[in-house]
């Protein structure tokens, strides 16, 4: 600590750096204070003392006032006073010696820059033109514009040399596939994935439906994201063309923005950075592209999401072939790409991504081996990627996803050694990767493919090859690389192979459709924020860990493996999704599942489940209340689950956490179908064929008013058909048959529409429409008569003869209400004459 007989020094001072100045009658010195609250030992002879001296001084109360220093007594005319008064004293130094320098500094420091009349008439139009939401253009006032805000000048001419009102909330960012939680974009439903929640834990993969929705119908809406009231709104005024030495113009972001044409930017010579993103450009043709033309020095521009819909094929004379930068993205061009961009070899990023390009993949591409970042998703383009990509030795980026590719992945592909993100994903490969592909890509971090179910891509890769590579994200769906996990996956240090407390973080884990073969590793459990497990579509057997229990699931789909076992009991009331269709389970329904009120989707489907249904399905009141949801959606994930319903298979995404079902199909449930499972009033789908239910149809059926799918076939049902089902008015499918059900079939609302005899088929003693089976008291005809349940046929003719009754009844009233009326009172008499005698009149009037 500081002692009071250590004087207190400072003059200069740089916190950042640590370090001080002292200035002195023989001279400076400048030490590092490593702690503000020590003595300060300065070199010797600095402070006047003689070349022997050695002395410590203290810094004033740097806690407080880290920019007060009090000056020894031997350097200051005053007499010390005490340290209070130094310090508040000396507080006021730094301001006083600003304002000095201020005062008296000479004219030639203090030159001022006032811009070019015509230049800040020009802006100040721009500003009248438009509405200043986010008030940017507040400090647009007085003479010298080039105090303005955004606006910046030439410091020896005084033209305006750069000009930035960008919308920093609505710049687009390319998106990304990566595995934390900042993304600006999404990819499409993921396989082979794991997600952090805290973007820390790498991953299998991704998948997401986040920012920028890959709907190539709409662009613009989905694209920008920033705040209203952040973007400027009207139109750009013409007169910017006079800031002639502007070099740099940045409006991007502010969608409400537009201009007629880009005709004054021609005029803009010196301009080398355009960025008019999301601004609306209403041009006609080509003469948007013209206008660029003009601009030799131009090095980069972006026109994303500028409503372009021309994109010319040839340019007479191409003048911005300095260009470094060029983004098209998010326009509606609806053309192939032009040859003259080839021959923009100065390149390093191209970004073309959802402007609805389409043609076949051109060798071109490897002509501009400048390129670093090549952005080609959400378009239409198709063939196999050319032997030329190798050309393209600097390539960091390259994004092929959501296009028509329907070729292979050639040998040239590897050459790419700088290759970081490779994203392939939603085409159409085919064909084989081998180590060729993959052997020279040493920089390679994320890798995301998928391909159509119905090709065939496989990785015929040697089980223990080792990679050049460290991946930090991989995604792979629908592709082949089993039946073992290879080991160039297994070497991947960063993914989550072998789970541990790392991995603690993991929200999804996303393995479906990739032929793993295995038992569930128990040490998954160790994934406490686990909220999403998929492992649908793949060979895995043995039983459903325990440790699962110690996750936090609200969805978990092993749909489609060889899974056995009893049914786990100790699965948590969060539940959202529980679907375990299409496996060896066997056992019964673990009463504990009552309490699953979160529950919307039960599908235990397909397997060697025994037992009663449960009675307590009315517990499930999330399939009561609409209100009440599974889960909060994860942010940039999107799940995907298959559902049967409606008599056909469903993929359902977006949508899935509106789905109601209950499927226990396929297995050997016995007893009776459970009273209670009829209050569930909001279920969608209820499937219970093709086990050995016994009973009839619960007679208050017709109280679940949302039903669209009832399938009770293929069991032991017996006794009439509920007259109540007529009240299922949201019922599309249903399916009655092999029962051993008997009476007429009730008829009316929703039932008159589903008149396919199939659905009754197998049930001989039913009879009534739509089966040619006629009941007892039908009357013969040759074709099939509808009833009611009640047979009423009297009523029908009761009625026909109030409704004509009600006809004549109706016309005598108000024949005689007008008619009499005019013939009673003589003043109403002759007013209608006079009106339809006026009306003649004019119409006589108007034919001649």
């Amino acid at each position: 600590m500081c002692h009071p007989d250590f004087p207190l020094v400072g003059v200069n001072h740089d916190w950042k750096n640590r370090r001080r100045q002292f200035a002195w009658a023989a001279g400076t010195a400048t030490v590092e204070v490593v702690n503000p609250q020590a003595p300060i030992e300065l070199p010797r002879g600095v402070d006047g003392g003689g070349a022997s001296a050695t002395k410590k001084y203290c810094l004033c109360s740097p806690t407080r006032h880290p920019g007060s220093f009090r000056l020894p007594a031997s350097l200051t005319p005053y007499s010390c006073v005490g340290a209070l008064c130094y310090e508040r004293i000396l507080l006021l130094l730094p301001l006083a010696a600003e304002f000095l320098s201020f005062v008296f500094s000479s004219p030639t420091n203090n030159v001022t820059v006032k811009c070019i009349k015509s230049e800040r008439e020009a802006l100040v139009r721009f500003k009248e033109g438009v509405i200043d939401f986010p008030g940017k253009l507040f400090s647009w006032v007085g003479e010298d514009c080039c105090q303005w805000k955004g606006v910046e000048c030439d410091n020896e001419s005084g033209h305006v040399t750069k000009l930035n009102l960008s919308n920093p909330a609505g710049r687009r960012r390319h998106y990304e596939y990566d595995g934390s939680d900042k993304y600006l974009s999404s990819c499409s439903t993921g396989r082979l994935s794991s997600y952090s929640k805290r973007g820390v834990e790498p991953s299998f993969g991704y998948s997401s439906r986040n920012t920028y929705e890959y709907d190539r119908g709409s662009f613009r809406s989905r694209l920008l994201l920033g705040d209203v009231n952040a973007s400027f709104s009207g139109k750009i005024s013409p007169y910017l063309g006079n800031l002639s030495s502007l070099t740099h113009l940045d409006l991007e972001g502010n969608y409400m923005l537009s201009t007629k044409n880009l005709d004054w930017v021609s005029s803009l010579s010196s301009l080398k950075y355009l960025y008019l993103g999301g601004v609306k450009i209403n041009h006609t043709k080509a003469d948007w592209l013209n206008a660029i033309n003009m601009l030799p020095s131009l090095l980069e521009l972006s026109l994303c999401s500028c409503e372009l819909e021309h994109l010319p094929s040839s340019l007479t004379s191409l003048n911005f072939t300095s260009l470094n930068v060029l983004d098209l993205s998010y326009n509606l061009f609806n053309t192939s790409i032009p040859q003259w961009l080839f021959s923009l070899t100065s390149l390093t990023k191209l970004d073309l991504s959802f402007s609805n390009l389409g043609g076949k993949f051109l060798d071109s591409f490897g002509r501009i081996g400048s390129l670093k970042y090549l952005y080609l998703g959400g378009n239409h383009f198709y063939g196999s990627i050319p032997a030329s990509i190798g050309n393209l030795s600097s390539l960091k980026e390259l994004d092929l996803s959501y296009n028509e590719m329907n070729g292979t992945i050639l040998e040239s592909f590897g050459q790419l050694s700088n290759l970081v993100k490779l994203y392939l994903l939603e085409n159409s490969w085919e064909g084989v990767i081998t180590e060729a592909q993959l052997m020279n890509l040493k920089m390679l971090e994320e890798f995301m493919l998928t391909t159509d179910k119905n090709q065939s891509l496989v990785f015929n890769v040697t089980y223990n090859w080792f990679p050049p590579f460290s991946l930090k994200s991989l995604h792979l769906e629908s592709c082949l690389i089993g039946p073992k996990f290879p080991f160039w996956l297994q070497d991947q240090r960063e993914l989550p192979y072998h789970w541990n407390e790392s991995q603690i973080g993991l929200r999804v884990v996303d393995i479906s459709y990739n032929n793993l073969c295995g038992k569930i590793p128990s040490s998954i459990g160790f994934l406490g924020n686990l909220s999403i497990l998929v492992l649908s579509n793949n060979n895995l057997s043995g039983e459903i860990p325990s440790s699962l229990q110690n996750c936090s699931i609200v969805s978990m789909d092993f749909g489609g493996n060889r899974l056995s076992g009893n049914l786990p009991s100790w699965i948590e009331s969060n539940i959202f999704i529980l679907r375990l269709r299409s496996n060896l389970f066997s056992g019964t329904i673990p009463r504990k599942w009552c309490n699953l009120h979160k529950l919307r989707i039960l599908d235990l489907a397909q397997n060697n489940i025994f037992g009663g249904i449960p009675n307590c399905f009315n517990n499930f009141t999330a399939m009561v209340d609409h209100n009440i949801f599974g889960y909060k959606p994860i942010e940039n994930y999107t799940e995907k689950a298959y559902i049967v319903t409606k008599g056909r298979e469903y993929e359902y995404d977006r949508t899935l956490q509106f789905v109601t079902c209950i499927d226990l199909s396929g297995n050997s449930l016995t007893g009776r179908i459970p009273i209670q499972i009829t209050s569930l009033t909001r279920l969608g789908t209820l499937n219970l064929s093709a086990n050995h239910l016994i009973g009839s149809i619960p007679k208050n059926i017709g109280n679940m008013r949302w039903l669209e799918t009832l399938d009770l076939s293929n069991n032991s049902l017996f006794g009439p058909i509920p007259g109540s089902m007529a009240s299922l008015t949201s019922l599309v499918h249903l399916n009655l048959s092999f029962n051993n059900l008997t009476g007429r079939i009730p008829s009316g609302n929703q039932l008159q529409t589903l008149n396919d005899a199939t659905m009754y088929k197998g049930n001989p003693f039913l009879c009534g429409s739509p089966l040619p089976t006629k009941c007892p008291r039908d009357e013969t005809s040759d074709g099939p008569i509808i009833t009611d349940v009640d047979d009423k046929q009297d009523g029908d003719d009761y009625e026909r003869i109030w409704f004509y009754a009600s006809i004549g009844l109706g016309f005598a009233v108000g024949f005689w209400t007008v008619c009499g009326t005019i013939l009673l009172k003589k003043s109403w008499r002759h007013c209608y004459f006079r009106f339809c005698d006026h009306i003649k009149d004019r119409i006589v009037l108007l034919i001649h």
